[in-house]
């Protein structure tokens, strides 16, 4: 019987990656203009896979819409397979949110074309998340198709891969990535000689049928390949060649795999898939380019956890701002493609990508301050109100301000003292317009402005302390006639004119998705801080005592020493990989200068400040690092009252090349294991990493918003790399990893490098990439605890201030409570359908019982009804679950 050979044709789509996004569409239009001619001219080309995304369909369109019915024509009758996924993302440094929204959009997308192709598909993700399993059997997915990651120990062309929660799908391993069937011969009796060679190459690892993936990176469809898989499988006996869709594969796979012994007899694999055995990992893609990962949680968080849960809770069900966060989430996913979000791409993309970004983060700003007010005018009366945005109850601090008053109220620590009028904004004649409706912006109890032009100078003075009420018209008119009257240059300077202010911290707490009127809450720790005789400081609040040393600008904390301490090294790596300077590296792990400054001293908050100097290599010049900067560092340590984080941010003013700087953390106890978070879960990881011929095995791992390693937590924003260092000889009896060791900074200037002692052959194009060695300040925050319980809510609560509303009206409520939800870690909160929808999860490893304050459904990730819940639901470990909830009657 002829063996069968599934040959799949595709392309490979990087949106943007050595080239720019406009670039790569060029050849896109290109290519879809030839290969939709194909399709309909050749019936012997009887299919084409469109690399699973339907980014690729509307980048097209958006150039070509005429060719929408033809699409939809093609892919109904079989010919062309879309989706599911809108783009193909990275797995590790994007939320799990986003993720589902990424299949989300996918599938919607492809629906209006007659759906999607219903297959996993992961070609070319640098590793894959534990949760992956879970998340596609939860829209009903049962099959995979992946490459990178995959271990050793998998020796076979299809596994069982399993999340933490038991949630299974088969997965197919692209023995030989997918490119095995690109640019085949155009003779057939060559054509399957190289079959007859490739499969006896990689023996049982080559399967029942063979998988050929015609295709690779941005490449051209082969015209004669319809003509050319004919005449092969009329010349043979042995091989039954015909061109596939990987749906038609892996159903003939199961087959085979059921005539074996079902999927039982298949090996099983159990987490997340981060080995670089067969293939190249990339792990440094977590490091590269940090102000892009701070980018990303910045705008995830921003949706996920303030403008969505925030707009959906408290606005009216019919004033969903659908639109704004349907736009907002479109940046999300599409810089969420794995060359955008790794930043492993040439300078222009990535800025695309910062700007991407910085559309969300406005879009959310904006989306935020809309619920406020909303919130404000529900609350109504004169004190402000404190509205926390998180499903837990919280206690935190806040930064108010209160007009009228000269003085902070007891119980709470004074910032400053406003007098009655302050300067609020400058700029220009040219620009008087901005500045006028700037201030306007901002403060949203301006009764009046007045525009006065005196002398060489202009002044705005805007009146505040009533109800947002302004002469609009008569304002245009005077500011129209003040911008003509004179030299574009001339200086403007605006003030506010209001009752005198105090800022003051305060310690205020609120109810889970709710809010409550500003009252003190006194401290049962205040902090306090003070410097020591020898230069360094102390700061203490009861639980935590961190001490400072002025020698060398380390800390302790919990009795351990020699927190804090840079390490800069050198990289001679590239946006994929770290690489040590070939001649050897030098490393920098002592400041040449240290100033230790008190800033705040209590009660509420106590804040020190680290002042360094550090004489680094300039850069890596003909494989040794090479010449001296003077490099100031600023950190700052900042202790609460009644809390055990320490919150620690770091500024480094990067003037060298080449290096990455790592901060080392020693462990109050040896550790042999690192518990990190991830997508929708925390991952156990061990002190080695399993590399292969093309990659070193190095284990430098991402963790999203926190990592444990014995007793010490790192609380992070969004996601940072971390390595467990120090690590016990094999005669020492200790056993396991004495620090852990965060990147805050990698800089490279190069996208790929060539051969390299990490990597031996090339990522991508040797491309100088001069913007990933950050040039200039960058700040990094993280927080430090020991012995930290809940540690994705506290990272939560670190990185997610309670917000101030201000009220509006009369009187109305003090407090309020949208919903209460208890027992798991929320992902999720919008409108959907035209309900409540709210995603959870389960980061232990026990059974919890999810409470709600609301009837509905659990669904699965397509919002699909699978039983009716009376207000609790049982949550197995690591499990998730999306709840569809009736509105209040």
């Amino acid at each position: 019987m002829a063996r069968r050979v599934d040959i799949v044709p595709h392309t490979h789509w990087d949106r943007e990656w050595y080239r720019t996004f406009q670039q790569f569409r060029m050849r896109l239009v290109d290519l879809l203009d030839g290969l939709l001619d194909r399709l309909d001219d050749d019936p012997g080309y009887a299919h084409f896979m469109l690399d699973g995304q339907m980014a690729v369909v509307d980048d097209y369109l958006a150039i070509r819409p005429g060719e929408e019915d033809r699409i939809r024509r093609l892919a109904t009758a079989g010919r062309l397979s879309l989706g599911p996924w809108y783009i193909l993302m990275d797995e590790f440094l994007v939320s799990g949110e986003t993720m589902v929204r990424d299949l989300e959009m996918g599938l919607d997308r492809a629906a209006s074309f007659g759906g999607a192709m219903e297959v996993g598909y992961l070609p070319d993700m640098f590793g894959h998340v534990a949760q992956m399993p879970q998340i596609l059997a939860g829209f009903g997915f049962t099959e995979a198709v992946v490459w990178r990651g995959v271990p050793a120990e998998i020796d076979a062309p299809a596994f069982r891969w399993r999340s933490p929660d038991g949630s299974e799908v088969v997965a197919e391993f692209l023995t030989d990535g997918y490119s095995n069937g690109a640019v085949l011969p155009d003779d057939a009796k060559e054509l399957l000689a190289r079959v007859a060679a490739w499969a006896e190459r990689h023996g049982p690892r080559a399967g029942d049928p063979l998988l050929w993936m015609n295709g690779t990176d941005h490449l051209m469809p082969q015209p004669r390949l319809g003509r050319l898989v004919a005449e092969a499988a009329d010349l043979s006996d042995d091989w039954d060649l015909r061109i596939s869709s990987l749906p038609q594969h892996l159903a003939a796979r199961l087959d085979a795999v059921e005539r074996a012994g079902g999927p039982s007899t298949l090996p099983e694999w159990t987490g997340e898939l981060r080995s670089g055995a067969r293939s190249n990992l990339l792990m440094g893609v977590t490091s590269n380019r940090v102000d892009v990962r701070q980018l990303a949680a910045r705008a995830e968080v921003g949706l996920e956890r303030r403008a969505e849960p925030l707009a959906a809770l408290f606005a009216p069900a019919d004033a969903w701002p659908a639109g704004f966060l349907a736009e907002a989430w479109r940046h999300v996913v599409r810089n969420a493609a794995h060359d955008s979000i790794c930043a492993c791409s040439v300078d222009p993309v990535v800025d695309a990508v910062v700007h991407r970004y910085g559309e969300v983060i406005d879009l959310v700003d904006g989306l935020v301050a809309r619920s406020l007010r909303t919130i404000g005018a529900a609350a109504g009366g004169e004190d402000p109100v404190l509205v926390n945005p998180l499903a837990h109850d919280r206690t935190d601090l806040v930064d108010l301000v209160l007009e009228g008053r000269d003085e902070a109220p007891a119980g709470t620590q004074l910032l400053a003292v406003h007098g009655a009028r302050r300067r609020v904004d400058a700029g220009s004649r040219a620009n008087l317009g901005e500045v006028v409706g700037r201030v306007l912006d901002t403060d949203r109890t301006i009764t009046s402005v007045e525009v006065v032009e005196e002398g060489a100078t202009i002044s705005v003075v805007a009146t505040a302390g009533g109800d947002g009420t302004v002469d609009r018209d008569e304002l245009r008119r005077r500011i129209a006639h003040v911008s003509a009257a004179g030299s574009p240059a001339t200086p403007v300077t605006a003030f506010r004119d209001g009752a005198p202010s105090v800022r003051f911290l305060a310690r205020a707490a609120a109810p889970g998705f709710g809010w409550r009127r500003f009252a003190p809450i006194p401290a049962r720790h205040p902090v306090t801080a003070a410097a020591t005789a020898d230069g360094g400081a102390r700061l203490d609040n009861g639980l935590v005592t961190v001490e400072v040393d002025p020698g060398d600008g380390t800390w302790s904390l919990g009795g351990v020493a020699g927190l804090g301490r840079l390490v800069d090294g050198g990289d001679h790596g590239d946006t994929y990989n770290w690489c040590p300077p070939p001649a050897g590296d030098a490393l920098v792990d002592r400041p040449d200068s240290v100033s230790v400054t008190v800033e705040e001293t209590g009660p509420l908050r106590a804040v020190v400040r680290i002042d360094t100097r550090w004489t680094w290599p300039e850069a890596i010049v003909e494989g040794a690092r090479a010449g001296a900067v003077d490099t100031p560092v600023s950190t700052t340590l900042t202790l609460h009252a009644d809390d055990e984080v320490v919150r620690v941010e770091t500024t480094i003013d990067n003037r060298s090349r080449d290096h990455r700087v790592r901060v080392h953390l020693p462990l109050p106890e040896r550790a042999s294991t690192s518990r990190a978070g991830c997508a929708f879960a925390t991952v156990t990881r061990g002190l080695e990493a399993e590399g292969g011929p093309t990659e070193q095995p190095l284990p430098t791992y991402p963790a999203r918003d926190h990592v444990t390693a014995g007793r010490l937590t790192v609380l992070t924003e969004g996601v940072m790399e971390y390595e467990l260092v120090d690590i016990a000889g094999p005669g020492d009896a200790a056993g396991g990893a004495a620090t852990l060791a965060l990147t805050l900074l990698r800089a490279t200037g190069l996208l790929s490098q060539g051969p390299m002692e990490t990597r031996p052959v090339p990522a991508g194009p040797v491309v100088e990439t001069p913007a990933a060695q950050v040039p200039g300040p960058l700040t990094v925050r993280y927080g430090l605890a020991v012995d930290l319980d809940r540690a994705e809510a506290r990272a939560a609560e670190v990185f997610v201030p309670m917000l101030v509303a201000l009220p509006r009206g009369p009187h109305r409520a003090d407090e309020h409570r949208a919903l209460r939800i208890e027992g798991a870690e929320v992902s999720c909160v919008r409108r959907r359908g035209g309900r409540l929808e709210v995603r959870v999860w389960n980061p232990s490893d026990s059974e919890v019982t999810v409470t709600v304050d609301r009837t509905g459904w659990v669904t699965d990730l397509r919002g699909r009804p699978l039983e009716r819940i009376e207000g609790r639901v049982a949550l197995r470990p690591a499990g998730i679950a999306t709840l569809s909830l009736d509105d209040p009657v």
